[in-house]
């Protein structure tokens, strides 16, 4: 094998199992909001909800897999792919982060749900524990979105702009980073439009705002955190902001 894949294909390979687990419960969940008409017509095509499932999962997790070998290639050539272990300095940042992250994050419920019918109907029941939204959010939320869109996406950018504007440079200038960190927090805002046409079946401009206030802003602190400490701690945050914005929920609500 060659040596410049092993660590990459090493990593993919750690990656599989999340990829697997993060995308069969966000297909759960996400089957859960679908017309049950459109599902059983599914099942009836394909043969059992488990099927339905499996054949789902696919894309996601090749998507994933190959974004996971190729975003640490990139990772490693623009200079942002850092030792996978954690530091006190950074960790207690991260920590400190996710605390207050996750506490404004929780804040949606109390000022969109108050302010737009539909997104306060859809916090009925956060009081209660589900274990399919967890894991979801945390395994797919956590890991699987910060391999597609910080170590791939956000990678991908910065080397092009280093390629194209750059080119004399050694590595890719803060300037690229930064830029690279804002539209992949942008284009992480407008990938969550699909869902939340889904959810609400309308894009109003307050639903509009608040996706990409919600989504985009936060993008922006794990892109932070991925530029200046490495992609696990990217990894760690989105988790905790998940966990953290949960459980004010099952507490508050």
């Amino acid at each position: 094998m060659n040596n410049k894949f092993k660590k990459p294909l090493i990593f993919t390979l750690i990656m599989l199992p999340f990829a697997a687990v993060g995308s069969y419960f966000a297909i759960l969940m996400s089957l859960s909001s679908i017309n049950n008409a459109e599902l059983n017509e599914a099942i009836a095509q394909i043969g059992s909800i488990e099927t339905v499932v499996l054949l789902s999962m696919i894309q996601p997790v090749l998507l994933t897999l190959g974004c996971a070998f190729f975003g640490y290639i990139l990772s490693e050539k623009i200079g942002l792919m850092r030792s996978f272990k954690f530091s006190t300095k950074p960790l207690c940042a991260a920590l400190i982060t996710a605390l207050l992250g996750g506490a404004l994050f929780s804040l949606d419920a109390w000022t969109f749900g108050k302010w737009i019918d539909e997104v306060g109907k859809s916090y009925e029941g956060a009081g209660s524990f589900d274990l399919t939204e967890w894991i979801a959010s945390v395994i797919y939320g956590g890991i699987v979105e910060e391999v597609l869109m910080r170590l791939f996406l956000m990678s991908l950018l910065a080397f092009i702009m280093w390629k194209l504007f750059y080119k004399k440079e050694n590595s890719p200038p803060s300037k690229a980073l930064i830029t690279a960190n804002i539209v992949s927090a942008l284009l992480f805002a407008a990938g969550h439009l699909p869902s939340t046409l889904l959810t609400f079946g309308t894009l109003t401009p307050l639903l509009l705002l608040r996706c990409f206030l919600l989504n985009g802003a936060f993008g922006l602190i794990f892109g932070y955190f991925y530029r200046k400490h490495g992609i696990q701690y990217s990894m760690l945050l989105h988790m905790l902001f998940h966990i953290v914005s949960r459980s004010i929920w099952m507490i508050a609500l």
